[in-house]
């Protein structure tokens, strides 16, 4: 193949993540198709269990710290998990996506009541799920996610996707043709089906897995 194949990020990548992508002789483009905005917050009340989704959410939470580390946690991801122990968090219990935690809790958390950190686009598995089972529990919501349109003029091979907050703002200045839409998840990879049919999604939800489902998709071609 004398032609570079075009891959674009959704998000900027660390430079050893974009290194990844240009040791495979790929072009890259990397842009910040959503935005994360912290918002004003009050912690009235905890619960028994504290929930978050995303690193995020534990960034936004962070100073809030020496009220919160008494709550044990569950949560979804390990980077989320990591994050959470470094800042002295006792993590119970991580799953690779929120339909997967929920099954965890209705097994082994059951009897105990809950409180959510999360941000404004939240997908409303959990809240549903704590809802219908009558579980005790109260949101907290600490930042809100801002789309960030950037309209891509190279033609792409591939577009790597993090979010379905991120497929929505990409479809708003740009086309899902004939390019191969990776996904770090099950949530994201929905939100590109409404656009494209050519999806494959990360054996693991983490920004690495998309890169190595990318490199070794157009290894496997060539």
């Amino acid at each position: 193949m004398n032609e570079k194949i075009g891959i674009l990020s959704t998000k900027k990548l660390a430079s050893n993540q974009k290194q990844y992508l240009l040791n495979a002789a790929f072009s890259v483009i990397d842009e910040d198709f959503i935005s994360i905005h912290p918002i004003p917050f009050e912690i009235e009340s905890t619960n028994d269990l504290l929930i978050f989704t995303s690193q995020n959410t534990v960034q936004n939470v962070l100073k809030y710290k020496t009220e919160l580390i008494q709550k044990p946690v569950v949560c979804v991801g390990n980077k989320t998990k990591q994050l959470l122990e470094e800042n002295g968090f006792t993590v119970l219990n991580a799953q690779p996506e929120a339909s997967e935690l929920i099954q965890i809790i209705e097994k082994e958390y059951w009897d105990k009541s809950f409180t959510f950190f999360c941000g404004t686009s939240r997908l409303n598995t959990i809240p549903d799920f704590l809802k219908e089972k009558n579980l005790k529990h109260n949101i907290v919501e600490v930042y809100e996610t801002l789309e960030t349109p950037v309209k891509i003029h190279s033609k792409m091979d591939g577009i790597l996707f993090f979010s379905p907050s991120g497929v929505s703002s990409y479809v708003k200045e740009n086309t899902i043709t004939t390019e191969i839409c990776f996904c770090i998840g099950n949530t994201t990879a929905k939100a590109v089906e409404a656009h494209s049919k050519n999806i494959i999604i990360a054996n693991q939800p983490t920004i690495e897995n998309v890169i190595i489902q990318c490199i070794n998709y157009y290894k496997a071609k060539s």
